[in-house]
Order: C-alpha cells, then sequence, then structure tokens
C-alpha cells in the first residue's frame, strides 16, 4: 500500500513542482534582498522588501510562507527598537499558525513576543508567552530549546527586580546535563548569577559564577561573551577595591573589544564581495525563472494523464486490498461475538438464578417472621385493649412500637425485593394530583405538629386536574420523601411544591420538590444516601430511627415511573429533594368514588364469622380480637373440615388463613364458591412476593388482610361489608 501512495506523491511531485517553484522563488528573490539589506544594517529597505513579500504570499494564499515573512517583518521592527510594531507582526504570525498544523515557527512566534514584552518591561506578560512557547514545544517534542526559554524567562524575572526567582530558574539551567545545545546558556546562566550575588553583595558567591563563566566559556570560545564576563569581573573587584585585580581584568576586557573591531571590519570588505555574489545569482534565478514558465505549458498535460492513470491504478489496488482486509476482520470479529454471547448468556442465567433464590428466601423468611410477629403485635393489642396497670402500659407501649417498626421493617424489604425482580406492574388510571396532595398532607399533619414543623403545599394551578399515571406509587414516593423530612425536621419548614415544568399535546411533565430546614445530610454522604440501608451516621440512626430502606424505595419508584431523582444537601440548613416525571393529561372527567366511612362497633355486634387458622396462637388472638367487638366466632383448623361445614351451616363471614395444612386457602375457597358465593371470605396472610392481591381475589376471595394485624384496618376491612 505504502509503495503505491510513494509512486503516487512522486508523480505529483515531479509535475507541480515548476508552479510551487515559481511561486516560491519570488519568495525567495524579495527574501534575498531583504537579507541581503540586513547585512548592511539597512532595516528600513529589508522591511520594504519583506512587506513585498508578504503582499506576494497573500495574493497567491501562501500561507505558511506569509506566516514566516510576517514573523521576520516583527524581528526587524524588533532590531529598530519599534516594539509596537514588532509587537503586532509577532501577533499575527501566531494568528495565521492558528489555522495550520502546530509549528516550532508559532513556538518562535510566541518566544519573541515574551522578548518584546521584556523590553517594554511588561514581564508578566512575558512570562506568559514563554510558558505559552514552552507548552508548544513540549507538544511538538522538541526539547532542545526548552532551557533558552527558561533563560529568557529567569532575565524578565531579574529585570522585574524578582531577584530570588530568577536565581533559582538560572541555577535550574547549570544543573541540566551538558552538551553543545547547552552550553552557551549555562554560561550567560553563570554570568547572570553573579551579576545578581554581585548585587545582593555576596561577593564570594558571586565570584564562583563567574569563574564557572569563564571556564564553560572556553567551549564554545565565544569572544563577545568572554569580554563581557571579564568586564563583570573588573567591575566586581573595583566595588571591592582591589583595583589592581579591576584594571588587570579591565584592559583584557578593553584588548578582546580590539580584536573584536578589528574583526568587523574585515568581515565588512567580505561582505562586499558576498553582496555582488548575491546579486549574480539573483539574475540567475529570474532568467530560470522565465525559462521554467515555458517549460511547465509543455509537460502539463502529458504529466496530468500519466498522474490520473497511476492514480486510477493505485486506487483500485488499495480498494482490493482494504476490502480484503475487512472481510477478515469482519470474520474474527463475527466469531468473537459469538464467543461473547455464550459468555453473557451464561451470566445472565447465572444472575436470573442467583436474584429467584433471593426472592424465594426472602418470601420464606418474611412469611415465617411476620406469623410470630403477628402473635407479639396481636397480644400487645389485647393487652393494651384490657386496662393494664400504670406500670404496665410503658412496656406495652415499648413492645407495640416495636412490633409496629419490624412490621414496616419487613414491608419495606419485601418492597425492595418486588422492585428488584422486576414483579411490579406499573398502573395507568386517571387521578387528580392536587386532590392527592392535600389527602397525603391530611395524613401526615399529626407528624408534622408532633415535630412542631410548619407543613405546607405549593400547587401550580395550571397543572392539568386529570392525569394518567400511576397514582398509588406516585403517593409512596410522596409520602416517604415527606415523612423523611418532617422526622429530621423540628421547629422547621416542610414545602411540597409541584409545578407545570412543560406540556405538549397529551402529555404534561410535573416538577416536584420537597424541601425542608432540617438537619441536612453531610456531603460525603450525599451519594450513598439512596442506598439500602444508608441512613447517616450510627448517631443520626439511633436518634430518630428508620430502617434506612424509605430513599431507596423512593429512588428505584422514580426510576421505575421514568424519573431521575436528585438532591441538594447543606448539614445545618436542611435538604432539597427533586425530580419529573411525564403523565398522560385525561380530558374526561373522573369517576365519583364513594368516600370510606368508618366502621362503628354496632356493625359488628352479634355477627358470626368463621376462623380458618392452623396456628394456635393467630387462633387465640383472632378469636379474642373479634370477641372483644362481639362477634361470635368458630374456629377450624383445616381447609377439607371447613369446606364441609360451610356446606351445612351458614356465617355472616369466613376469615380464610391462606397457608394450610392438606388443600390451602386459595383452594379452599375455590371449592366453597362452587356452592356459596355470597358469603364474604376475606384472606388472611403472612403475604409473600408471588402473592400478590389480584392473584387471591381471582379465587374467589373478597378482601386480603396481612399478618401482622393492624387492629384498626383488620375491624374496618370486615365492617365494610356488614
Amino acid at each position: 500500500m505504502k509503495y503505491y501512495l510513494f509512486i503516487v506523491v512522486c508523480f505529483l511531485n515531479s509535475t507541480l513542482y515548476s508552479q510551487a517553484k515559481k511561486n516560491t522563488d519570488s519568495v525567495i528573490y524579495y527574501n534575498k534582498l531583504a537579507n541581503s539589506n540586513l547585512g548592511n544594517k539597512k532595516y528600513n529597505e529589508a522591511a520594504l522588501y519583506t512587506q513585498k513579500s508578504i503582499s506576494f504570499c497573500e495574493v497567491h494564499g501562501q500561507t505558511e510562507n506569509l506566516a514566516n515573512q510576517t514573523l521576520k517583518l516583527g524581528k526587524i521592527f524588533y532590531n529598530q527598537g519599534k516594539l509596537e510594531d514588532a509587537l503586532k507582526n509577532f501577533h499575527k504570525t501566531v494568528a495565521i499558525y492558528d489555522t495550520l498544523k502546530p509549528s516550532c515557527i508559532k513556538a518562535l512566534a510566541l518566544y519573541y513576543i515574551g522578548v518584546a514584552n521584556t523590553a517594554k518591561g511588561d514581564y508578566k506578560t512575558a512570562d506568559v508567552y514563554y510558558s505559552k512557547a514552552e507548552s508548544l514545544l513540549k507538544e511538538l517534542n522538541i526539547t532542545d530549546h526548552a532551557e533558552a526559554l527558561n533563560y529568557q524567562k529567569a532575565l524578565a524575572q531579574k529585570k522585574n527586580n524578582d531577584l530570588v526567582l530568577a536565581a533559582k530558574t538560572f541555577k535550574n539551567i547549570t544543573k541540566k546535563a551538558n552538551n553543545p545545545s547547552i552550553i552557551k546558556t549555562k554560561v550567560d546562566s553563570y554570568y547572570q548569577l553573579g551579576l545578581i550575588e554581585t548585587q545582593l553583595k555576596r561577593n564570594d558567591s558571586a565570584m564562583v559564577y563567574f569563574d564557572k563563566a569563564l571556564d564553560y566559556n572556553e567551549k564554545s570560545n565565544d569572544l563577545p561573551k568572554k569580554s563581557k564576563i571579564v568586564l563583570a569581573i573588573s567591575q566586581y573587584y573595583k566595588q571591592n577595591k582591589n583595583y589592581d585585580m579591576a584594571y588587570s581584568f579591565l584592559d583584557e576586557h578593553y584588548q578582546l573589544e580590539n580584536y573584536l573591531l578589528r574583526l568587523k571590519n574585515a568581515k565588512i570588505d567580505l561582505n562586499e564581495f558576498e553582496k555582488f555574489k548575491k546579486n549574480q545569482s539573483l539574475n540567475n534565478t529570474i532568467k530560470r525563472e522565465s525559462e521554467e514558465k515555458i517549460q511547465l505549458k509543455t509537460y502539463r498535460y502529458s504529466k496530468l494523464v500519466s498522474i490520473l492513470a497511476i492514480a486510477l491504478i493505485s486506487i483500485l489496488s488499495l480498494l482490493s486490498l482494504a476490502l480484503y482486509k475487512n472481510n477478515i476482520i469482519r470474520n474474527q470479529n463475527n466469531l468473537l461475538l459469538r464467543e461473547k454471547n455464550k459468555e453473557l448468556i451464561l451470566a445472565k442465567n447465572k444472575a436470573e438464578k442467583a436474584s429467584k433464590a433471593r426472592s424465594e428466601f426472602l418470601s420464606t423468611v418474611s412469611h415465617e417472621l411476620r406469623t410470630p410477629l403477628n402473635a407479639i403485635n396481636g397480644i400487645t393489642h389485647i393487652l393494651l385493649e384490657d386496662n393494664p396497670k400504670k406500670k404496665q402500659l410503658k412496656y406495652l407501649e415499648s413492645l407495640k412500637f416495636s412490633g409496629n417498626y419490624l412490621t414496616t421493617f419487613i414491608n419495606e424489604i419485601l418492597e425492595i425485593n418486588k422492585i428488584d425482580s422486576t414483579k411490579v406492574e406499573v398502573e395507568n388510571i386517571s387521578f387528580n394530583l392536587k386532590e392527592l396532595l392535600f389527602n397525603i398532607q391530611s395524613s401526615l399533619k399529626e407528624l408534622a405538629t408532633a415535630n412542631k414543623n410548619y407543613f405546607n403545599l405549593e400547587i401550580d394551578k395550571s397543572i392539568p386536574d386529570n392525569l394518567m399515571g400511576d397514582p398509588t406509587k406516585l403517593s409512596q414516593i410522596i409520602l416517604n420523601l415527606i415523612n423523611n423530612a418532617l422526622k429530621f425536621t423540628q421547629n422547621g419548614h416542610v414545602s411540597v411544591i409541584a409545578k407545570l415544568y412543560s406540556q405538549e399535546e397529551d402529555t404534561a411533565t410535573i416538577y416536584f420538590e420537597i424541601v425542608d430546614t432540617g438537619i441536612g445530610i453531610p456531603e460525603d454522604k450525599l451519594q450513598t444516601v439512596f442506598e439500602s440501608f444508608s441512613q447517616g451516621s450510627i448517631e443520626v440512626n439511633r436518634k430518630y430511627g428508620g430502617t434506612g430502606l424509605g430513599l431507596t424505595i423512593v429512588k428505584k419508584l422514580i426510576e421505575l415511573l421514568g424519573g431521575e431523582i436528585k438532591l441538594k444537601s447543606e448539614v445545618g440548613k436542611g435538604s432539597t429533594f427533586t425530580f419529573k416525571l411525564n403523565f398522560k393529561i385525561n380530558n374526561e372527567p373522573l369517576e365519583v368514588i364513594e368516600e370510606v366511612k368508618p366502621y362503628s362497633d354496632t356493625q359488628l355486634k352479634h355477627k358470626s364469622i368463621l376462623l380458618i387458622e392452623d396456628n394456635k396462637i393467630n387462633q387465640m388472638i383472632t378469636r379474642k380480637m373479634l370477641e372483644n367487638k362481639d362477634i361470635n366466632c368458630e374456629i377450624i383448623d383445616n381447609g377439607e373440615d371447613a369446606v364441609e361445614l360451610l356446606k351445612i351451616k351458614r356465617f355472616d363471614m369466613v376469615l380464610m388463613d391462606v397457608h394450610l395444612p392438606g388443600i390451602n386457602g386459595t383452594t379452599a375457597t375455590k371449592l366453597i364458591r362452587e356452592f356459596d358465593k355470597s358469603t364474604p371470605i376475606i384472606a388472611l396472610t403472612a403475604i409473600s412476593l408471588d402473592e400478590n392481591r389480584d392473584m387471591l381475589l381471582s379465587f374467589g376471595m373478597d378482601d386480603v388482610i396481612t399478618k401482622p394485624f393492624v387492629p384498626d384496618e383488620f375491624y374496618s376491612t370486615i365492617a365494610k361489608f356488614f
């Protein structure tokens, strides 16, 4: 492939060379005239020819030559002391090179901007451009000029009277390894260190640096620099009143200057001869340019045909090679993908098995915990109803609180497990958001009052009345967030804000914000607060209680509904939870749902209920709870006997445990419904992940009461059937 490309490039270069050379020679012509005048110190003439070269580059679109000639003009102005004109051209050079690939010429322009600013006394700006030049050279992997840049930086620091920093920079240069490219810079650095030490009146150090400067200068044999160093040593001795040594070094300085002057005069004579040769060369260039113009017309067409033919052959060869390689790569990738897919399927199956095992484990543990917990809560309720002694009341209240806490904890674990197992279905029914929020506010007023909090709602009037979505899960989200805010806030404010974020045709985006002025969350906990069992420090957990699962459920439910929760918090100032959810707009009126009225004891008096329960403790507790309301209760401990009894005896209601020996509660209900379709049957269950309400109702049950019982819910569920 490289071989074909090399042929194409060679032909292209051979044909286009004459045209490019014509333009380049024109630039060279002006450049030689400018250099000739520079050699004779004729800066104005040099500037004139350089400007002509710039104009030629602009007309012919020679961008790179334009940049180089602009840089040269800037250097001419700098040598004339026209610093503003010099800076203008240096900046223009940088601007041109910004449109080209990174280049050392651009670095040189940045360097000269630093030098010009140093001459102006603007050392801060100079340092900036030295650093830019250094960065570009590093990017280009050019390290030869690094110490020269550092030297200019140090000079700027010294002129800015920052002697300590300048000395540090010069010393860093002197520590670099010796090589031909750095010798002169090291000589200058030792010389400058000597001047700084002299200025600071540290005489011994000054002389050490001057001696090192002379030693290193011997390697480069730079006579002008040696003359400068010798003069500095003479001034050093004069300052220290050693006039003999001062005179000796001053005499050496004058001898060197005289020698350099003789060399310069000899060079001037030589320059006259060189000037003649250059003029002759320029005449030859003009003549050659005219000849090449004629040759270009002759060969242009023949070369063009050759180029196109070779280019076409090369392209076809490259395409064939590329297609062959692509086929090989594609086959290899397909094989690799098949292997990776097999690995992914195995990993997926393992993950699904692990998830199923976890769900089954939690379901079993939950069921086994709920049964004894029902006994604890039930017995506690019965004892509290039997007018206990004052000294016993405190213990019973603590026992009731612990039972309720454990019930909440188990429910939240099951809720998280249910979401993770993807068995949660999102409803899409019509509801009124404003009404939902007001109902939540009413239900939490007691908690707000207990903690002396001001609890308010701010609902945007432009929110549509009827939305389509899952009001149950939305209620669960907002209840958890408000409950969390009220729990961690005392003598403060809790605000719930709902705004119409956007509305497009039949879709509304609602923005929710729950703000509190509570204890806040430390910054290091903000990333983990939504993780399971994460509730800040142990001290916070002990003081405020809770399971540490509420925010985990909130986050998972919001993500399930297609949103994302965000949190801002500051310790001692409070927290703000925000999220956005999309809802369809329902323009049809909501169905009027009849309000559930609270039950009265008279509804339950003298009713007859059949309790089908195999656990003796649960039998005792449920019977006692029923008898406390003057309900007649009969107990059967298995499904078969219960079916037979109901064939010959009528009851006002059946309370059916789902898990029974022999046939279970769902099967027994199905059998009862074959001959009795009217008697209410309520399921009693330590509900698991697979025993959802809809499944139980599908067997003919009328309602479900979950163990452990909450007494008020237990009685109200029974009462609504009488």
